[in-house]
C-alpha cells in the first residue's frame, strides 16, 4: 500500500510537472505534448473497445488520424495562410477507415466504422480543441497570439475539483452522485470540488484579468459540471467493457484516458462557452 502512495504520487507529480510545464513554455512544447497525447489517447481507446472481440479497429490509422487532426487545428489556428484545406489528409483518413472495411472482410463491420469514428469524435477533437483556446487572433494588428492561461486553466479547474471532490466527499459525503456507474461519488464531494474550482478562478481573475471575474467564475463552472459528466462517461465505458483502468502508461494512475476522461467533455464545452460570451 505504502509504495503504490509513494508510485502514484511521483507519477503525479511528474504528470503535473509535465503537462504545466509543456503548456507555459511555449507554442511548441505545447503542440508536441498533445500531438503525442492525443495519438497515445485515441490508440489506447481503440485497443480498449478492440479487446472485447466485437469489433476491431485499426489501432494505428486512428492514433495517426488523432495526431493529425491536433497538428492540422493548430496550423489553422496559427497560420493565417493556412485555410480549410490543411483539413483535407484528415478527411481522406475517415473516408480510408470507412473503404478498407469493404474489403477487410470483418465480422462487424459497422461496429467498427463506428468505433473508428467514435475514436476521433470523443478522444482526438476535444484535444484538437485546445487550439482553439490557446491561440487568440487580434483583428487590430491581424496577428496570432499564445495564450497558455486558458487551456492550463481548464486542468487547474479539473485538478482542484477531483481534489475537492475527494476530499470533502471522504468526510462528508453520504448522497451518492451517480451509484449506478461511480458508486463512491457524492453529491457532497461534487459541491466540494466545485467551490475549490470556483475560488481558483478568482485567482485567475485576478492575476490574468484579459477576462472578467464572473467569466472566469462562469468558466469554472461550466469545467466542473462537464468534466464531472466526461469522467462518468468513461467510468460507464470501462464498466460496460469489465475493466478498471484504461490503461497502465502512467503507473499508479492507470491510463490516459483515465487521467484525461473530465477534459474531454469539459474542453468542448469551454469553447462553446467562450464562444457564447462573444455573442452577447
Amino acid at each position: 500500500m505504502k509504495n503504490n502512495f509513494i508510485q502514484r504520487a511521483v507519477t503525479g507529480v511528474l504528470f503535473v510537472i509535465v503537462l504545466v510545464g509543456c503548456i507555459l513554455y511555449s507554442p511548441l512544447s505545447f503542440g508536441i505534448l498533445f500531438t503525442i497525447i492525443s495519438a497515445l489517447s485515441v490508440h489506447e481507446f481503440a485497443q480498449l473497445v478492440s479487446k472485447s472481440g466485437e469489433v476491431s479497429i485499426n489501432k494505428t490509422i486512428t492514433a495517426l488520424g488523432g495526431a493529425y487532426l491536433f497538428l492540422a487545428l493548430m496550423s489553422f489556428c496559427t497560420q493565417q495562410s493556412v485555410g480549410a484545406r490543411v483539413f483535407l489528409p484528415y478527411l481522406g483518413l475517415l473516408l480510408y477507415m470507412m473503404i478498407t472495411e469493404l474489403y477487410l472482410k470483418k465480422k462487424n463491420p459497422t461496429g467498427n466504422w463506428a468505433y473508428s469514428m467514435l475514436s476521433q469524435l470523443y478522444v482526438a477533437l476535444p484535444f484538437a480543441l485546445l487550439n482553439v483556446l490557446a491561440f487568440q487572433n487580434s483583428p487590430e494588428t491581424s496577428s496570432v497570439t499564445y495564450n497558455p492561461i486558458l487551456p492550463l486553466s481548464i486542468f487547474v479547474f479539473i485538478w482542484l475539483s477531483d481534489t475537492g471532490a475527494y476530499c470533502v466527499g471522504s468526510l462528508i459525503g453520504k448522497h451518492r452522485l451517480f451509484e449506478r456507474i461511480s458508486p463512491k461519488k457524492s453529491w457532497e464531494g461534487s459541491i466540494g470540488g466545485g467551490i475549490f474550482s470556483i475560488a481558483s478562478s478568482l485567482g485567475f481573475a485576478h492575476f490574468f484579468p484579459f477576462m472578467p471575474g464572473w467569466q472566469w467564475v462562469g468558466l469554472a463552472i461550466v469545467v466542473v459540471i462537464f468534466g464531472t459528466w466526461g469522467d462518468l462517461t468513461e467510468s460507464l465505458m470501462k464498466r460496460q467493457l469489465g475493466i478498471k483502468d484504461s490503461g497502465n502508461i502512467l503507473p499508479g494512475h492507470g491510463g490516459m484516458l483515465d487521467r484525461f476522461d473530465s477534459a474531454l467533455m469539459a474542453i468542448p464545452a469551454a469553447v462553446v462557452y467562450l464562444y457564447a460570451l462573444t455573442m452577447f
